[in-house]
């Protein structure tokens, strides 16, 4: 039994750091989106390579992520349950589109986001099995 307890307290450990992980991914993606949005990245090399509506399509792109992310990232910490099925198809919608960047053009960070969408997809799944069976979340103490 407390084998049991100490293993879903690590997922659910592993579900937040996950889930703070894809929130942080958000806001740098919020960030990014905004200094694309008012013209701050026309110093930088990858502006000089961009036409302006490039730009302006990455802006919004990454704008939107963020917003997406971030809200979902929200409600996910928040256990709020209608979250949970919404969070795991827009990463895995999110993890298929990065695949088939990473096919058009490889990246490592393609990867790595995707690996990490993989991690949080299938956490998000456990964390939602666990709530709809429980009230509360695991307490290291009890």
């Amino acid at each position: 039994m407390r084998a049991a307890f100490g293993r879903e307290f690590s997922i659910h450990r592993a579900f937040q750091i996950g889930v703070i992980l894809k929130g942080v991914n958000g806001l740098l993606e919020l960030i990014g989106g905004m200094l694309l949005l008012v013209g701050l990245s026309h110093n930088t090399a990858l502006a000089r390579h961009l036409p302006p509506q490039d730009e302006r399509f990455a802006a919004i792109f990454l704008l939107s992520h963020g917003v997406i992310k971030g809200s979902l990232v929200y409600g996910l910490l928040r256990e709020k349950r209608w979250v949970f099925p919404w969070a795991i198809s827009v990463f895995a919608g999110f993890g298929l589109y990065q695949l088939y960047r990473y096919f058009v053009e490889p990246s490592a960070w393609l990867i790595a986001l995707t690996v990490l969408d993989v991690f949080v997809i299938l956490l998000t799944w456990a964390e939602w099995r666990r709530i709809r069976g429980t009230a509360q979340p695991p307490s290291p103490r009890e």
